[in-house]
């Protein structure tokens, strides 16, 4: 089944393209089903690329997904036309009464900054609290995993002395939870970071469980034991060239920049980069919305209130 967004958005027309099943909203308004509602909160710089990069990982999945992107109004976008956001996105006072199946939470480029220093902090902690209570299931992505992990649990953040940067093996704590069903014992996933959270101070919790890690990047999936938050420290939705693109950038300003670890083959940025994560990361998103939103969330979306904090769905 298709996702549902704009035909408009720039991104409908590039995954057509890539003959990934795109549906639009006067198609969709005339199917006798209800599609699973999720919000995308995207802080990222780049918006199109990601949109674009969220949606194919959405897209495999055989369950309708109508697509929203919501944008903290708290912030002016500089790489992004607020044409674009006017049109495609919407803002927290305007969706704050809607109910969601599911909702992404991006990354942003703002680690090296304490969490009150990021201007749109206060904007960002009331969205964390709406989503308790007005969506099911909440994927939160690099910054906003750490974000999360502060918010929520008190877990604080820790600044790294080099970025972790590149695609590092991953190793599966807890293989028959849902959302890590079918994966193997090691997989790849991207990082480009400037912090950490540590599993010492994880441990403290007892409502969180790690699911995977990495010997060199660290902690890498965080849930919480009600099945409703996910905390992932990588990008796994990264193009094949996301990290490329940032090294060149990097690299052309003078920055003292690595090269990615585990990316480039023979660590030769001439050459095409290794896609090494893109069958874990389509499983990790369609086992997102198959295993943890879909089987799980309520029809009736307003019934969302009588699933609690406390609500156990289990892992």
């Amino acid at each position: 089944m298709p996702i549902c967004i704009s035909p408009d958005l720039p991104a409908y027309e590039i995954l057509a393209k890539e003959h990934i099943f795109v549906m639009s909203e006067d198609r969709a308004a005339h199917q006798d089903i209800r599609p699973l509602r999720v919000l995308i909160l995207n802080l990222m710089p780049k918006k199109i690329e990601t949109e674009c990069q969220f949606l194919r990982l959405l897209s495999n999945t055989p369950i309708q997904v109508d697509v929203e992107f919501l944008h903290v109004s708290s912030h002016i976008s500089k790489n992004t036309s607020q044409n674009h956001l006017a049109t495609f996105y919407r803002t927290f006072d305007e969706i704050r009464d809607q109910y969601y199946d599911g909702c992404i939470i991006t990354g942003a480029p703002v680690e090296h900054l304490e969490f009150q220093e990021v201007d749109y902090w206060q904007e960002i902690c009331q969205i964390m609290e709406w989503t308790k209570l007005h969506v099911f299931s909440t994927m939160h992505i690099c910054w906003a995993a750490f974000a999360g992990l502060y918010y929520h649990f008190d877990v604080p953040k820790y600044t790294l002395p080099q970025k972790m940067f590149g695609v590092f093996p991953q190793r599966v704590l807890m293989p028959h939870c849902q959302l890590l069903r079918g994966f193997n014992d090691v997989f790849h996933a991207p990082h480009s970071r400037h912090a950490e959270v540590r599993r010492v101070d994880i441990e403290k919790v007892n409502r969180l469980c790690i699911l995977t890690e990495s010997e060199q990047s660290g902690v890498h999936i965080v849930a919480n034991n009600n099945g409703r938050q996910y905390f992932i420290t990588g990008h796994s939705e990264y193009d094949r060239c996301t990290l490329r693109q940032e090294y060149l950038r990097d690299a052309q300003k003078g920055m003292d920049i690595a090269l990615p670890y585990g990316y480039f083959p023979d660590d030769d940025p001439t050459r095409e980069p290794h896609y090494s994560w893109g069958c874990s990361a389509n499983l990790l998103f369609s086992n997102w919305l198959n295993n943890c939103v879909y089987q799980l969330t309520p029809y009736d979306l307003t019934s969302l209130e009588v699933y609690n904090w406390d609500w156990e769905a289990g892992l």
